[in-house]
């Protein structure tokens, strides 16, 4: 009896191992295809980190600058649901005025950058910043997108009331 468990303990170990290690190898190839999908959308649009220089600064479009702001402020509430990304995304391409394809890569770059921001409260505060350099007019559909969001989620919670307020004073400023 011993030596069944024993070879029966022996079984259940190595077939959790084996789960283990197929469950890493699933979620290495998933980490593999996440980040060549931010590769693949970062070529389409153009954009080129710069040695030595934080990715927000070398945003050169105020479009990708809107759709990375408008995730950032959808997110500050914790993950928005399906629908919330989809309305975002069709916010983004009428206000930017942009093609499905084109909208959902800069989707994902801004997600990124989101990500490389460490936050969405700082993604926002960053991200303005710089739409306010590149382009000052680039607020009217930052504005939009921000309104859209607002009403498909019924209202504006707390930190994104004070996010807007933040945006208000970055833009007096420029």
């Amino acid at each position: 009896m011993p030596l069944l468990a024993a070879i029966l303990g022996a079984v259940i170990a190595a077939a959790v191992w084996y789960w283990r290690l197929r469950a890493a190898g699933m979620a290495a190839r998933e980490l593999t295809g996440m980040a060549a999908d931010v590769l693949g959308a970062a070529r389409a649009l153009g954009f080129r980190r710069r040695a030595n220089v934080h990715p927000v600064d070398s945003v050169d479009d105020p479009a990708l600058a809107v759709a990375a702001i408008g995730i950032a402020f959808l997110e500050l509430d914790g993950l928005p649901s399906r629908e919330d990304q989809q309305r975002l995304a069709r916010s983004i391409g009428r206000h930017t005025d942009n093609a499905p394809t084109k909208t959902e890569e800069m989707m994902i770059v801004g997600r990124w950058l989101v990500n490389e921001c460490h936050g969405a409260q700082p993604a926002i505060s960053r991200l303005t910043r710089r739409l306010a350099r590149l382009d000052a007019a680039g607020f009217q559909p930052l504005l939009s997108v921000l309104n859209d969001v607002a009403q498909g989620a019924g209202g504006l919670s707390a930190k994104q009331r004070d996010s807007l307020d933040e945006i208000g004073r970055l833009m007096k400023l420029r």
